[in-house]
């Protein structure tokens, strides 16, 4: 495979991957991270590469949403709990067996997809909830573990974090996509992109593409959320969810 070849691909995967993950609230890794190994990066070279370009999923997406005004930044602030926690991530080798480590967590990401596929109503409307401190305690203890999980797997930590924001603080699925966007991936992902960057190797030359497919896939899907409203990015956010899920299964 030549040069071109191999850059043309990995935009490709980029651009899909990024615009489908804007729209279901996470999950870019499910395809873009497979297509750097896949394309000869080991796995740690690959995770680098992959955290580095994906800020540009962030960036396309804020560019996006700060047009619409949903974003509370007290709110935004708050959920910076998850920074510290991405940088610990980074740095921490789980003890635990990466095979069963792996299975557990598609088994959870594959239980989030069948409750909201089983749960119409869900997210579809914003009702704020839990917004008093033992609710802030709680759901800011959960975002620092998926901030956790940011730091130290591939994908899937984006739609956590949807979730938590759908199911804990009650939001739609637009307002809760925004805010994963925005703070998971520009914040939290700038950041374990530049720790892994520091302590690990970046695939340098295929940055400028990917960055390039992850800004415009992000600002893309972002738009198609904004434009097809709650329903779609409920149907996306499942698809994404259960793959992501087979995925880490098998």
């Amino acid at each position: 495979m030549n040069a071109l070849t191999e850059q043309l691909l990995v935009f490709v995967a980029s651009l899909i991957a990024n615009t489908f993950s804007a729209l279901a609230g996470g999950g870019a890794g499910l395809i873009q991270f497979p297509i750097l190994i896949f394309l000869g990066l080991p796995f740690s070279v690959a995770l680098a590469t992959h955290k580095v370009a994906s800020v540009a999923l962030g960036i396309g997406a804020t560019l996006r949403y700060l047009k619409e005004d949903i974003v509370e930044k007290k709110f935004a602030v708050f959920m910076l709990i998850g920074i510290p926690a991405v940088m610990l991530g980074a740095f921490t080798i789980i003890q635990v067996p990466a095979e069963i480590a792996t299975n557990l967590l598609g088994f959870f990401t594959l239980s989030l997809g069948i409750y909201s596929i089983f749960q119409k109503q869900l997210g579809q409307d914003y009702q704020p909830q839990n917004r008093d401190t033992k609710g802030y305690i709680i759901g800011g203890a959960l975002l620092f573990f998926i901030g956790f999980l940011n730091g130290s797997i591939t994908s899937g930590t984006g739609l956590f974090s949807t979730s938590l924001l759908v199911r804990w603080f009650g939001m739609d699925y637009k307002r809760a996509v925004a805010y994963t966007l925005i703070i998971v991936g520009l914040c939290w992902n700038g950041i374990g992109g530049i720790t892994l960057a520091f302590i690990g190797e970046v695939k340098w030359e295929w940055i400028p593409i990917l960055l390039l497919g992850s800004f415009i896939g992000g600002y893309t899907g972002a738009h198609l959320a904004i434009l097809k409203g709650n329903k779609l990015i409920k149907r996306c956010y499942e698809t994404v969810t259960i793959l992501i899920a087979l995925k880490l299964i098998f």
